[in-house]
């Protein structure tokens, strides 16, 4: 089984901000590969463009970087092509929740056996501070001098809305608790969304380190709380502005999307002999 060496950072350095909760995330996600046992053979971290989006160049596991909002879908492929592999993708509220929307939420109801990983700063800290679509509305930025006009997105209501099987919510401050987390979303079976709340030392002076400090409370420590309750869950994704819980929100049991494909019966496609592949009738249709 992997250890914590197997999973140091290659010869990369990293260019995070000093205080940079990507720092805390990074921790997170190899311990919970490691409490997980999975091999780094087994592992594909996959990401698209943004400050954390450099997160597979300090981890041992295969990676993939890709284009701005495109993570979830280049590991969405990854899985259909071979779905042995243990697929983790992960971005920013910017790309993920902007460009990358409608990706995130047909991966939802799809329930690809995935884990989503958003690093939720709200802010675009890598172009130097302009609003995201989970920035708060009347949020002062060189984007937005006089206030964000738009209400923001609330990914946690939006996942469970879309169909997501796993929602949970993380705080880099909290990285023990943070990383059971993605333990438990890398163990479910189907797609499992983790936001985390991952402030931007820089950029973003509202939603600060002590901010979350002071609002989150954990949802395992609230005996009463039914996450497989859909409609208790919806209400509280609603909770923000006093108190911010962080734990799993919603979770259920749901057939994959890969359970509905025969032909991964015989194996990952990608294994699959391609010799014995019949293509003249496709052919004789384009003569």
């Amino acid at each position: 089984m992997a250890s914590i060496n197997d999973l140091a950072e290659p010869e990369h350095t990293i260019t995070w901000c000093p205080g940079c909760g990507n720092y805390a995330i990074l921790a997170a996600l190899k311990k919970a590969i490691i409490d997980c046992g999975l091999e780094p053979h087994q592992t594909v971290v996959s990401s698209g463009v943004g400050c954390c989006s450099k997160l597979p160049h300090f981890i041992k596991t295969y990676g993939y970087e890709g284009l701005h909002g495109r993570e979830v879908a280049a590991a969405s492929g990854t899985k259909l092509a071979n779905h042995e592999l243990e697929v983790i993708a992960l971005g920013g509220d910017g790309d993920g929740l902007g460009i990358g929307v409608g990706h995130f939420v047909h991966a939802c109801r799809r329930n690809y056996d995935m884990t989503y990983i958003v690093h939720d700063n709200h802010i675009y800290g890598l172009t130097t501070g302009q609003t995201s679509p989970t920035s708060e509305q009347g949020f002062k930025s060189k984007s937005t001098p006089d206030g964000a006009l738009e209400i923001p997105i609330n990914p946690i209501s939006l996942a469970i809305d879309s169909g997501a099987t796993f929602v949970a919510r993380g705080f880099s401050g909290e990285l023990v608790h943070l990383s059971k987390l993605i333990a438990a979303g890398i163990k479910h079976k189907g797609f499992a969304f983790i936001d985390v709340m991952q402030p931007c030392v820089v950029w973003n002076k509202i939603n600060t380190f002590e901010y979350y400090k002071q609002k989150c409370y954990k949802l395992d420590e609230d005996k009463k709380y039914d996450s497989t309750n859909k409609m208790m869950a919806l209400a509280k994704a609603q909770e923000w502005e006093t108190k911010i819980p962080i734990g799993v929100i919603y979770q259920q049991d749901r057939p994959t999307y890969e359970d509905g494909l025969p032909m991964l019966g015989k194996g990952p496609l990608s294994k699959l002999p391609i010799d014995n592949v019949d293509m003249s009738g496709l052919l004789k249709e384009y003569e």
